[in-house]
């Protein structure tokens, strides 16, 4: 299927999804908006896939939000709808829910999903970044929640998710002031895994680390993603008591013997794929 604002393939267990428009610096589009979410359902409906890696085209990874979105809707005909103006605040909530739903499909996804960013990660970027499992860069890239910028608060997912990546104080001088933060500086706070030289070495990286993911047990993978982001958003006793449910419904021993059966046969192992469900 053709996308607006994508390219997506599928090889060796690995689904990498591009956005492919650089001469707007993959800015999101209304199109963007809708293509995102139904491209990851759809991978991991498939369960063909066993890790996703999200990159771009072009000098930068994300120029944020088209800022066409931004613009006034047409007077309401007050004839027509003469409740039109106090409306707005709540269809504008409605929007923004949209969208906050189009990248959480990242988080709620079953699969590993890695972001490779280079150059400049701006406002609605950072929101796609820190919504992914991992994020790399390369060593000109930079982050910057520029909503601030031009007179915003960052709405789409930022805040909640980067202050429980890097320390809050960093969070708000970045939030306040609006300025880039250099790849280095994101490796040292955590916000980023690991620095390349250039696109290209860091796309090589990243599928390195993809097919490492790839190559281990999906449902202990699934598992994992499962409760990390449980263990993140509740007390270690709650996580304790989650994973010990999990393990309870979802260890499988013939998937640990085939683990070590393929290690000491020195072959790939054949685990099971995750099941296929409706996008």
């Amino acid at each position: 299927m053709a996308y607006q604002c994508f390219d997506v393939s599928l090889a060796d267990g690995i689904a990498h999804i591009v956005m492919n428009r650089p001469e707007v610096r993959n800015n999101m589009n209304p199109a963007f908006w809708e293509e995102l979410p139904q491209i990851v359902r759809e991978i991991d409906a498939d369960a063909q896939a066993r890790v996703i890696v999200m990159s771009s085209t072009g000098p930068h990874f994300c120029g944020g939000i088209d800022i066409s979105m931004f613009g006034s809707d047409a007077p309401d005909d007050a004839a027509a709808n003469p409740h039109g103006k106090r409306q707005r605040g709540l269809k504008f909530l409605d929007t923004v829910k949209r969208m906050q739903d189009s990248l959480s499909v990242l988080e709620q996804c079953r699969l590993p999903v890695l972001v490779a960013i280079q150059g400049g990660c701006i406002g609605g970027g950072v929101d796609l970044a820190t919504a992914a499992d991992m994020r790399y860069a390369t060593a000109d890239a930079f982050v910057t929640i520029y909503e601030t910028k031009i007179g915003m608060t960052a709405d789409v997912g930022t805040f909640p998710r980067i202050v429980k990546l890097i320390p809050e104080g960093i969070v708000r001088e970045l939030a306040y002031t609006g300025r880039r933060m250099p790849a280095a500086e994101a490796l040292n706070v955590g916000l980023v895994n690991r620095v390349f030289d250039d696109h290209e070495a860091m796309l090589d990286g990243v599928m390195d680390v993809a097919r490492e993911i790839a190559a281990n047990a999906p449902l202990a993978v699934h598992g994992c993603k499962r409760a990390i982001s449980y263990a993140r958003d509740h007390s270690t006793q709650d996580g304790l008591d989650w994973i010990g449910l999990w393990n309870a419904s979802n260890l499988h021993p013939e998937e640990i013997q085939e683990a070590m059966q393929a290690r000491a046969e020195k072959r790939p192992a054949d685990f099971a794929d995750l099941p296929k469900r409706r996008a």
